[in-house]
């Protein structure tokens, strides 16, 4: 069983140093008129997904069960800590986060309420927590974006670490700033020291293209600007989806061989444990769990469902995947800390 408990529960401590302290007064305001949603038994959602996601998922629980849902938007850290702070006031009834940290962060705090055997039941045990106070709904892979134009996949490298040498100067992007180049930091910092990580990130530094988001990345190398992009897989299946695969310039390339290059990260769920509409909540993680729900999300976003019985159509099975075992227990090769440490040593944050 992956155990992801842990390692989220120190990534949760490491984020709450960067947050930003003004937004989570923004996100606190209405609090007040959200428990006057009491008679129409509406839900209110803390959302860190991405909008269109969570908007999809929303109107579909709504149509479905008639429960009206109102969604605050924030990061999910932001989100976590102020439902933290709200405490036994919060009108938050679930938190939907990008990750699993601030999950377990407010886990450990006693502050989520166990989720029904109903929901659970949809999903394989090791993508939930022990005590079954959160889920994870959704999973994303690192992948590497290529061009085969500018780089043939005889070219590509079995090991992502091999990004960083003379050979492919300006020709592979990456975004340090992303959330899940962060984590993929910390992962290689537990397994293969921090001097390793540091030569890699000093290597990317000197020989690959810096970009400010994932989209940017994959952009340049559909345009043939640079030949390969560090990125998570949704951003090329999204776009594929949307103009066709074969009308696609660049392709996905897994390294397949366990490689950190191929990480997986999950996106989950949890019901606040001082919600009035329980009842309404659960009800909600039992359609986000189950095969409806779990297809509206993974049509919407191009990430992985991990309820089992639910294909993903045009993007590689979930089941051919071989992400690095170690780096799935983070639990005890992961400091986010001193992942963004290293990144601001480096000089790239």
């Amino acid at each position: 069983m992956m155990k992801l408990h842990t390692y989220a529960k120190k990534a949760a401590v490491a984020a709450a140093s960067v947050m930003v302290v003004g937004a989570l007064a923004a996100c606190g305001n209405g609090g007040d008129n959200a428990k006057d949603g009491d008679k129409e038994k509406a839900l209110t959602i803390y959302s860190g997904q991405h909008t269109e996601v969570t908007e999809a998922l929303t109107k579909e629980f709504t149509k479905e069960t008639g429960i009206k849902v109102d969604v605050r938007e924030g990061s999910s850290n932001e989100l976590a800590h102020q439902v933290a702070e709200e405490g036994d006031k919060s009108p938050a009834d679930i938190i939907f986060t990008e990750e699993t940290a601030p999950l377990v962060m407010l886990s450990e705090k006693g502050l989520l309420e166990k989720i029904d055997s109903k929901a659970l039941d949809n999903m394989d045990d090791q993508y939930e927590d022990p005590d079954g106070t959160w889920v994870g709904l959704l999973a994303r892979s690192r992948v590497v974006a290529y061009n085969p134009d500018v780089v043939k996949e005889s070219e590509l490298p079995k090991t992502v670490f091999d990004f960083a040498k003379p050979e492919w100067k300006d020709k592979v992007a990456y975004v340090p700033t992303s959330g899940a180049f962060t984590n993929q930091i910390s992962a290689m910092i537990m397994l293969y020291g921090e001097d390793e990580t540091k030569q890699w990130l000093e290597g990317l530094k000197k020989y690959g293209k810096q970009y400010k988001n994932n989209k940017i990345a994959l952009d340049a190398v559909e345009k043939g600007d640079v030949g390969a992009a560090l990125i998570n897989n949704y951003y090329w299946d999204n776009e594929a989806k949307e103009k066709g695969a074969d009308k696609m310039n660049s392709k996905l390339y897994y390294f397949g061989n366990g490689d950190i290059g191929d990480m997986i990260s999950l996106s989950g769920a949890g019901i606040v444990k001082s919600s009035s509409h329980k009842e309404e909540a659960q009800k909600f993680m039992e359609f986000a769990t189950e095969e409806k729900g779990q297809r509206v999300l993974t049509d919407t976003s191009s990430q992985y469902p991990l309820n089992s019985s639910v294909d993903t159509k045009d993007m590689k099975p979930f089941s051919e995947l071989n992400p690095p075992k170690e780096a799935l227990d983070l639990g005890e090769y992961s400091d986010g800390e001193q992942a963004l440490e290293l990144l601001q040593e480096v000089g790239l944050l």
